[in-house]
């Protein structure tokens, strides 16, 4: 991977529908906004960064779409996709990278697109739900090692790094807009999404149906489903031993292929992209860089 250019990008979109495509005068191309993951830069933050870099449009992330490949001066390239919804906008200002944006229909957009591969892109957009919610299930960051904690199990605090990925996690978590905030009823869970519930101005609502100890297999699942139902875009933060249950239960629930390894590192998430009953799409995140994997269920 040390020559592989990594870069994430969007299929922006807004009622119509209409679709956002960029021209690049170097290349003379039409394409969707993009660009190069900085060092240490997570994907997520890149993507949303490089749609307001090139078209001056704040954005939030929707439901995961295919990774593109392809050789850019003999190095391998991979750019990662998701649609994407502006949600504000600081103005366009043509520059030498990018000097126009249109807003066109989705057919005269496929024709406008200079390379297929992006044509084949928008495809798979239109094949899939245009307006998808998150349900984020997130394992709490790192709280030390239990068996060093004398005190009651559920007040076992993050350690430094749980605080510095708690920290992360809230721009990330960000990425895909302003969320309901659920928590099981323990210090750990409650301090990682603590930073994000302060970004937003939002309370975090503990649940004893995602806490260890309170709850099994299937009341978790049974919350998860009423959550579901209610369509509203939500952060479940929650324990290792909850997590792989959940997303086991509601891949079967909702009839989505399970992932192989369904269970979560400390401070990592899934995205259920949720399209009514459905899931949509699903996806897999760390709080760094390094640990960040993502894979878009279709």
């Amino acid at each position: 991977m040390a020559d592989t250019i990594h870069a994430a990008g969007a299929v922006l979109w807004r009622d119509g529908p209409e679709v956002g495509l960029i021209h690049r005068p170097r290349y003379d191309d039409w394409s969707f906004p993009k660009g190069k993951v900085d060092k240490g830069e997570h994907v997520l933050r890149a993507a949303v960064r490089e749609i307001e870099e090139e078209t001056g449009l704040v954005a939030r992330l929707g439901r995961r779409l295919s990774t593109s490949g392809y050789q850019v001066g003999g190095r391998d390239k991979r750019v990662d996709y998701w649609s994407a919804r502006p949600v504000a906008e600081a103005g366009f200002a043509p520059n030498d990278e990018v000097d126009r944006l249109v807003w066109l229909p989705a057919g005269e957009a496929g024709a406008r697109l200079t390379y297929e591969r992006d044509a084949e892109l928008l495809q798979e957009f239109l094949r899939g739900p245009l307006r998808t919610w998150p349900l984020v299930i997130l394992r709490h960051a790192e709280a030390g090692e239990k068996r060093q904690w004398r005190e009651p199990d559920e007040l076992r605090p993050l350690d430094e790094r749980g605080r510095s990925e708690a920290s992360a996690l809230a721009g990330l978590l960000h990425s895909y807009g302003p969320a309901r905030l659920i928590s099981s009823a323990t210090a750990r869970c409650l301090e990682t999404v603590l930073p994000y519930a302060r970004l937003l101005r939002s309370p975090v609502v503990t649940d004893a149906a995602f806490t260890l100890g309170e709850t099994g297999a299937d009341r978790a699942m049974e919350r998860a489903l009423d959550l579901v139902a209610d369509g509203t875009p939500t952060v479940v933060c929650t324990h290792g031993e909850v997590v792989s249950d959940l997303v086991t239960g509601l891949c079967k629930e909702m009839g989505e292929t399970v992932p192989d390894d369904p269970g979560l590192r400390k401070g990592e998430f899934w995205v259920a992209h949720m399209d009514t009953s459905a899931v949509a799409a699903l996806e897999r995140h760390g709080p760094v860089r390094k640990t960040a994997r993502a894979s878009a269920t279709r």
